[in-house]
């Protein structure tokens, strides 16, 4: 396959258990007012006992396969973009694979953290266009971080839900499908975000457990440094290098991180009367499925219009940043919407709009 390739069906998960500030707010000491204020996010979703990554993620797959009209067996390659896999091993790509019943397709794990969805799309995208047996690929990005936090923590505990959301990439027309790809490390960051324990350097112990070494921990202001010198950049790099100027931009869908930081970015990126879509409010952040997840709720709400331009950015964990740039190709649309504004989400920070 050596044509242009594009996003031609989504999909989506969230968990059934809804998580509000309140039970958040307990146990990391602060209230539901702070969290608000702090972050913008109201409320999450919590995984059942009995859910595991592949198990949203396979649901978001199924949901994309049967909006796109495909059966698992029409897939060549299965992404699963994750950094809270099933276990350390087999890859959850493997484990959903068998889910789906995709037994032509090949299928493997990728770790960037928060930025995963979009390293993963750029992947799956250049092995289609080298592989001329391929047929279409299923980018995936899950992650069940319920299971990781310290919920006394109140830098982590308040921002992350679970979810799982998925595009399944094919042929497109001329023109149209992912037009460029930007993608950055910083590994002289990588301390910024991470889990320490339970790898090659730091093996599970009693020691690693009664230390909470197997939560995630994060920087908070070191995070918030990065995001507002590196995503800027990433996006005036993207759109410089494919010829595009910020007003041609219809749609942004960024990671999903946290409100107030994206309020404070937002007047940096240079997107014009770009509409902006957010589900931070509703479902926090879900990691490398983030950027899916609100791509999918857009998509069904009707909001993208054929030759519409998306820009999907995330920024994540080592330090990640991901940026593409997508001519939008559906093949089917559903009711009529309006994308969301910052504005009455969170209380506007110092040179927001």
């Amino acid at each position: 396959m050596y044509g242009p390739i594009g996003i031609v069906s989504t999909g989506s998960y969230l968990p059934a258990t809804v998580v509000g500030n309140e039970e958040i707010a307990r146990g990391a000491g602060v209230t539901d007012e702070w969290i608000v204020r702090k972050t913008g996010i109201r409320q999450r979703r919590r995984a059942a006992p009995g859910e595991a990554t592949s198990d949203l993620a396979a649901e978001a797959a199924r949901r994309a396969l049967d909006q796109a009209g495909l059966r698992p067996a029409d897939l060549s390659y299965i992404v699963v973009a994750t950094s809270t896999p099933d276990q350390p091993q087999p890859a959850t790509a493997g484990i959903v694979q068998n889910l789906l019943g995709a037994r032509n397709a090949a299928g493997f794990d990728l770790n960037s953290v928060c930025s995963g969805f979009i390293y993963a799309l750029t992947v799956t995208q250049r092995l289609l266009q080298g592989d001329e047996r391929a047929s279409y690929g299923l980018v995936v990005g899950a992650d069940i971080y319920s299971r990781i936090l310290d919920y006394s923590d109140r830098r982590t505990a308040a921002l992350f839900g679970d979810g799982a959301g998925a595009a399944v990439i094919g042929p497109v027309d001329q023109g149209q499908g992912v037009i460029r790809t930007s993608l950055l490390t910083r590994g002289d960051q990588h301390h910024l975000i991470g889990v320490t324990a339970g790898g090659s350097r730091l093996p599970a112990s009693p020691a690693t457990l009664a230390g909470g070494d197997h939560h995630f921990r994060m920087e908070g202001r070191g995070v918030r440094g990065f995001v507002q010198e590196q995503l800027p950049a990433a996006v005036r790099d993207l759109l410089a290098t494919a010829g595009v100027t910020g007003d041609a931009v219809d749609h942004f869908v960024p990671h999903q991180a946290n409100g107030v930081m994206l309020a404070e970015v937002w007047p940096d990126l240079g997107l014009g009367s770009a509409a902006l879509h957010l589900t931070l409010e509703r479902y926090g952040n879900t990691g490398a499925a983030s950027v899916p997840v609100t791509l999918d709720e857009a998509h069904r709400q009707g909001r993208l219009a054929v030759g519409d331009r998306v820009l999907l950015a995330a920024f994540g964990g080592g330090m990640s940043v991901g940026a593409s740039l997508v001519d939008w190709a559906p093949t089917r649309h559903a009711r009529h919407g309006t994308a969301q504004s910052l504005a009455g989400l969170i209380p506007a920070p110092r040179g927001a709009v």
